[in-house]
């Protein structure tokens, strides 16, 4: 589909018309009248401090918004629309995604692979896309583990030579084990390290505004968490090098793990380990750095967006938005009342018709009833699908954490959004 097309298809949002502008009004005479009372001093509690998109295009410093969530809730729709926002508005912009299922290439409607900035069709230059690939960390951190490990024939070697004791204390160091499976959230540290290594060279810092397109809620919450694990392993790798010290020069050459090698295993875990602090301050810093959290309107996915702030809070890491996407604006009432409509002018038209009018006509209510039973299924599940978002929504205004985030409820279109021209429309629907 033509980016030209998508964005013609992406203009109206299921439902609109006169009768969607009455959704939201007609939704609320269907609630509990406390809780529509409460929800609505929320939103007007809400409207009153939400800063809005005019301050975050405010000032030309370079800032950093990373798009956060549980997988599948619309991160990298939201942030490419966020991303088109921000070149709309002047700001040269990077968007990046370091999630290992990445769909930036196809949200965009083109090819961004290759671990460089490509520029973005459609922008005049003020939008470059990035998606690293963050099972190459991996790589960097296992691709010394064979030289450090101290395999069985090396253990019996040295229990031969009386140095039994020391190949065990060595072994049961595990450092194998630990350099072969890499922690949980060590691939998205590295990928965003790469990306400030990027914006540091003089060629890249025309950015201002740098959106990250994140992996799942668990992987960032780990990744906050890297730098001990890794302060662990370095200790690790610092005993064992005072080990291999105290052994001979001979068998420290028949293993082939000198000093030297020791010492580059240290260097190594040293610059990863400054480099996942480096992120780690970059997602704690307020004045340039901005958590949103995105989640769609159902029971676990407001339950995991709960979790998610407090854990962010607990590492002091700022978050003041919440989209909630994906919000069925659909007028069931509306359907209700020209049903019956309808149905009383059937009524009408057969009373007053006889003979082959008569017949003719009943074919035409028999196959209208029929349609109408169709789309009364159709709008029935649309009326529970409703009513689960309704109570979704109002567990965002009873948990005491995300009632305290600006809320941006985003629909539900009736197609996929990709390419600029629809992420722009998208865009001006949720950053306002």
């Amino acid at each position: 589909m033509s980016t030209a097309r998508a964005w013609t298809r992406a203009r109206a949002p299921a439902g609109t018309g006169s009768g969607a502008r009455r959704w939201t009004s007609r939704r609320m005479k269907r609630d509990d009248a406390s809780m529509t009372s409460r929800r609505n001093q929320n939103h007007r509690a809400r409207a009153s401090v939400d800063p809005g998109i005019d301050v975050m295009i405010a000032g030309r410093e370079r800032k950093y918004y990373m798009v956060g969530g549980k997988g599948g809730v619309g991160k990298t729709s939201l942030s490419s629309s966020l991303a088109v926002k921000f070149a709309a508005s002047g700001h040269k912009t990077l968007v990046v995604s370091t999630d290992p299922a990445h769909s930036l290439s196809d949200s965009l409607a083109q090819n961004v692979k290759g671990g460089q900035p490509i520029e973005v069709n459609d922008t005049d230059g003020m939008l470059y896309a990035l998606e690293i690939d963050p099972e190459s960390a991996k790589a960097e951190f296992t691709q010394f583990a064979q030289k450090t490990d101290m395999s069985a024939g090396a253990r019996d070697f040295m229990s031969s030579v009386g140095l039994g004791g020391f190949a065990d204390s060595i072994a049961d160091l595990k450092l194998g084990e630990l350099l072969d499976t890499p922690p949980p959230g060590l691939d998205e540290a590295i990928a965003i390290a790469k990306v400030l290594q990027f914006t540091k060279d003089e060629k890249f810092s025309k950015f201002t505004r740098i959106v990250f397109d994140t992996a799942p809620t668990g992987h960032t919450l780990r990744l906050l968490s890297l730098p001990d694990f890794l302060d662990a392993s370095i200790g690790k790798i610092v005993r064992l090098r005072q080990k291999l010290t105290s052994a001979t020069d001979a068998v420290k050459g028949i293993f082939g793990v000198g000093e030297d090698k020791q010492d580059d295993a240290v260097e190594k875990l040293e610059k990863l380990k400054a480099q996942v602090k480096e992120v780690r301050s970059l997602f704690r810093n307020k004045e340039t750095t901005e958590f949103i959290i995105v989640t769609i309107p159902t029971v676990l996915g407001v339950s995991e967006s709960g979790r998610l702030l407090q854990s962010l809070r607990d590492e002091d890491v700022p978050c003041t938005r919440l989209i909630v996407n994906q919000v069925l604006k659909v007028n069931v009432d509306d359907f209700k009342a020209a049903a019956a409509e309808a149905r009383d002018a059937q009524d009408v038209l057969t009373a007053r018709l006889s003979g082959d009018d008569a017949e003719a006509a009943q074919k035409f209510v028999d196959a209208n009833a029929r349609a109408l039973r169709a789309a009364q299924a159709a709008v029935n599940f649309c009326s529970i699908k409703e009513k689960d978002q309704s109570r979704a929504l109002q567990m965002c205004d009873e948990d005491a954490g995300l009632r305290s985030l600006n809320r941006t409820e985003a629909p539900l279109f009736d197609m996929e959004i990709r390419g600029v021209p629809a992420l722009k429309f998208f865009g001006d629907q949720v950053w306002r």
